[in-house]
């Protein structure tokens, strides 16, 4: 196993076409680590947008190491803390975004539902296996948002859709980020937090900040790329467009789509994309353009922008223009390729389960159904194996839904009174069909899209998916705006309480050891600087949330 994965790590280093700064002619290789691997959680001081800042990074990069694997592997990941700075948090969790990890629950990497956090100078082993799935995900805390993401993909070696492009390799997963000037745990006591610049595979400028590099993207004339777009921004959603350019769509968040060409997409914190771009273009420089949803964001001064570059093409900047969007992406546009229709009998209301949440808004806090989530003290995945299983038993009180096995859910989930909208939602262990789409009247229960992250919408609009709970064990549900999840705007599902023990494989001996090693913890072992960080977001707006303790 260790020879086939460093040979296909050596071969896709090999093909990798370079991605390069403005600055540099070449650029090593984006870092990329097999299935079976050791992650080290650090701090680092960094300047990917030309202001200098300590972060928490995997492996001391941003975006951390891409994960690689092969359809049918087996994951081993060892996540190292070695955090030390005082003012984010020391402790952490991974969780790997869009892997249903069944059998698996322990290793979703979820602080609160499916673990205790790791604790500083500790480590966590995570081993899952995904038999069936193959496509883009990617890794991420579920503790803070200072740096810690990286993207995870799973080739497929019988892609059916493998005839459309010629290049698919660690040059052509393409990152998208905000980024923040102010450490996380200062922001999460702030009503409305904005970021002060976007990246593009880990570079970018902020307005009024020095011509920092760019990211380079190099293409062959004549080729096709399977580019994956990885959203794993904390709060805004992008459109993401290349000057002169349009490009097909063929997969959305690890699932094939029937191929759509657009020639601009939305989207949305989590997200992900395939897109098919071909290299048919006069040998030249392009404006990659990737505009996030902030309050006066533009391309001023190479804001929110990377360089598509052919080979040949001088090491210049872009002259070209921004293309008028003709096809943007349409969510009910998409279709799944393989096995569409969504499960259960057709029409609203008609599944076996269905559920209605309406999301409200009150002094910056979100309530689903009225109430806000507040992480439990001990994980829901505990409470269920040490005997919890009705409702009444699991706590938080009211955040958690207990769902039969083996039924189809419909869940509509409406958004009333809330800001900060489209409102991506994510749920933990499955993908799943999107009926309705956010702003959409229709309903498509014979071939909607599938996926893991879907748009609820603004004030006034509503989503509706389906899934099968054929999947045993708590899985959180919630926006993936990680200010808006701080604040409440989660819940979680509870597939079948009573089958969970039976239904995951045995957990390991450290995973006990979590819950125990972290309660020890004193006030300066967990970081953020106690109540300073507050008293520092009191110094940069008075639209704070009311003091709360350190999760």
């Amino acid at each position: 196993m260790f020879t086939h994965i460093l040979i296909a790590s050596l071969v896709s280093l090999i093909n990798a076409a370079s991605i390069v700064s403005r600055s540099q002619s070449y650029y090593p290789q984006p870092a990329v680590l097999g299935p079976q691997t050791t992650i080290t959680i650090g701090n680092k001081v960094i300047a990917p947008d030309g202001f200098e800042r300590s972060a928490t990074l995997v492996n001391g990069i941003f975006p951390g190491p891409l994960i690689a694997a092969q359809k049918g592997d087996n994951f081993s990941i060892e996540v190292v803390n070695e955090l030390k700075d005082e003012t984010m948090f020391k402790s952490t969790s991974v969780h790997w975004h869009g892997i249903f990890q069944n059998r698996t629950n322990y290793a979703d990497g979820t602080s609160f539902v499916t673990q205790c956090p790791i604790a500083q100078n500790h480590s966590f082993l995570h081993k899952f296996s995904a038999p069936n799935q193959a496509g883009t995900y990617w890794y991420h805390s579920h503790y803070s948002c200072d740096g810690l993401r990286g993207a995870l993909v799973i080739y497929d070696p019988d892609d059916p859709l493998a005839y459309m492009y010629d290049v698919d390799d660690a040059s052509t997963v393409i990152t998208l980020s905000d980024w923040y000037h102010v450490v996380a745990p200062v922001l999460r006591h702030i009503i409305g937090t904005n970021a002060n610049s976007s990246l593009i595979n880990g570079l970018g400028r902020y307005a009024g900040g020095p011509a920092s590099p760019l990211a380079v993207i190099s293409v062959e004339q004549g080729k096709r790329y399977r580019m994956r777009l990885v959203a794993m921004s904390c709060d805004p959603n992008f459109n993401f467009t290349i000057d002169g350019h349009n490009f097909t769509v063929i997969e959305a968040d690890g699932q094939l789509t029937e191929p759509l060409m657009v020639d601009q997409l939305q989207i949305l914190a989590g997200q992900r994309y395939s897109v098919v771009l071909v290299a048919d273009k006069p040998v030249d420089n392009y404006w990659i353009r990737s505009l996030p949803s902030l309050v006066g964001a533009s391309y001023a001064g190479g804001t929110n922008s990377a360089i598509l570059r052919y080979q040949g093409a001088p090491q210049v900047d872009p002259t070209t223009v921004e293309t008028p969007v003709q096809d943007p992406l349409i969510e009910t546009n998409l279709h799944a390729l393989i096995n569409p229709g969504a499960p259960g009998i057709p029409g609203y209301g008609n599944a076996d389960i269905n559920l209605n949440f309406q999301v409200t808004n009150n002094t910056g806090l979100f309530y689903i159904n009225g109430v806000t989530f507040r992480p439990p003290t001990i994980p829901v995945l505990l409470q269920i194996l040490s005997g919890a299983q009705d409702p009444s038993q699991l706590l938080p009180n009211g955040s958690v839904f207990v769902l039969e096995a083996n039924k189809v859910v419909e869940l509509t989930l409406s958004i009333a009174t809330t800001a900060g909208g489209p409102h991506p939602i994510h749920l933990h262990g499955h993908a799943f069909d999107v009926v309705q789409s956010a702003g959409s009247s229709t309903f498509n229960y014979v071939n909607p899209v599938r996926r893991d992250v879907v748009s609820a919408g603004n004030n006034g609009q509503q989503m509706v998916i389906r899934w099968t709970t054929d999947n045993s064990g708590p899985w959180f549900l919630h926006c993936h705006i990680d200010w808006h999840l701080d604040a409440g705007f989660a819940v979680v599902m509870a597939e079948s309480p009573s089958d969970t023990a039976a239904h995951i494989d045995p957990v390991p001996k450290e995973w006990d050891e979590l819950c125990p090693t972290f309660y020890s913890l004193s006030p300066s072992q967990l970081g953020a600087a106690g109540n300073i960080s507050y008293e520092e977001a009191a110094t940069i707006t008075t639209l704070l949330f009311p003091p709360s303790p350190l999760p």
